[in-house]
């Protein structure tokens, strides 16, 4: 039985990789960046990345979705769907990302597609994304977050909803039946963003832009089934069933700020015997890994630097505040835009609202401080 339990945290470890490897490979190919995607939209008014991203959504809706239904995964049991909704953290959270993801050039998973491409600028942005986001799992931002915003939450179980998805709201609100009501919403929710991601014609005569759509949804969903489905077993030693080798102990899907705070705690603690490479920290290593092999692979590998000390400024100043809001609100653009928003998660979308208010923010503060100057 313990081979069978190492076997499983083995798989789910492995398969975090290869998922993430992939996905760091594509979005390398195809420049897919949330916050480079409203900055085309802020600065030029092009729709192009944005619709990318929004096929993305669209197909791990359907993924997901399919995946609850057919009792392959327990959704309600992942963090996204918790029953309690904290809807001041996930939304304050949401905009303090936002902006330190301006500030920075990109999310995190950007700056992990930049590391393996050869930015030490997204080393040190990075560094600083974990330390933070360590300091507001456990440390001192950890203790704003616990005593003042977390607590403003609604305790949806106490009203008899077993999470906090839209089909559960629907089915609550209309006595439907719940697998009913979960195809009904994410039906609705893909044909509303497939409508307006394909009414674009430049859109649809950019099959790279659709391919990298397709692929990057595809494993969100892939990510939850290695999780949710290979890595849910039986433990040897309670003989309870558990999920293996996640840091939240439920299932997870692609997410990079609290990973990054967990991989720091495991090289910082190494020899430490209670911490174990996770299915978060192998999909941070993928990550980089695919873009540095699509960077040596197309020739475009290149180190970079810092360009000045304004510039190293306001990626640190980003770096600490995307470490501070991916934590409060849960997810990043990939954890919560992507992952979170496949579960179809109420706070999912408090969450990425937040995230793009105070990234279209920020970049018109400095679009309209670029112009003073």
């Amino acid at each position: 039985m313990e081979a069978s339990a190492a076997s499983i945290g083995t798989y789910v470890v492995g398969g975090g990789f290869v998922v993430a490897f992939l996905f760091g490979l594509v979005a390398a190919k195809t420049n897919f960046c949330t916050m480079g995607a409203l900055s085309d939209i802020v600065n030029m008014g092009h729709w192009g990345r944005m619709r990318m991203w929004l096929l993305a959504m669209a197909v791990a809706i359907v993924g997901t979705s399919w995946l609850s239904y057919a009792g392959l995964v327990d959704l309600s049991k992942s963090v996204p769907q918790r029953p309690l909704l904290a809807w001041l953290s996930l939304a304050l959270g949401g905009l303090i990302f936002g902006v330190g993801m301006t500030l920075a050039g990109g999310c995190a998973n950007k700056n992990l597609i930049r590391l393996g491409g050869g930015s030490v600028r997204s080393l040190v942005v990075l560094v600083f994304t974990g330390i933070a986001s360590y300091m507001t799992l456990k440390g001192l931002f950890g203790q704003w977050r616990a005593g003042f915003l977390d607590p403003v939450s609604i305790n949806l179980g106490e009203r008899g909803w077993a999470d906090q998805g839209l089909g559960t709201a629907l089915a609550r609100t209309t006595g439907m039946d719940a697998k009913t009501a979960l195809l009904a919403v994410a039906a609705s929710c893909v044909a509303g963003l497939l409508i307006f991601v394909f009414k674009d014609k430049r859109f649809r005569a950019n099959a790279t832009q659709i391919v990298g759509g397709l692929v990057l949804g595809a494993l969100v969903v892939a990510g939850w089934y290695v999780t949710g489905h290979l890595g849910y077993g039986e433990n040897p030693e309670t003989l309870e069933t558990v999920f293996f080798a996640t840091n939240t102990r439920t299932l997870e899907s692609l997410s990079f700020v609290a990973p990054l705070a967990f991989s720091l705690e495991l090289l910082m603690l190494w020899t430490d015997a209670s911490l174990h490479v996770t299915f978060g920290i192998a999909s941070v290593l993928g990550v980089i890994a695919g873009s540095a092999a699509y960077a040596l692979a197309s020739k475009s590998f290149r180190w970079e630097g810092f360009a000045s000390m304004d510039d190293l400024r306001n990626q640190l100043v980003g770096a600490m505040l995307m470490g501070f809001g991916g934590v409060t609100a849960l997810g990043c653009t990939i954890g919560q835009g992507l992952s979170g928003l496949s579960t179809l998660a109420i706070g999912s979308f408090i969450a990425v609202a937040g995230i793009m208010a105070g990234s279209v923010a920020t970049l018109k503060y400095l679009l309209w401080k670029m112009e003073q100057d």
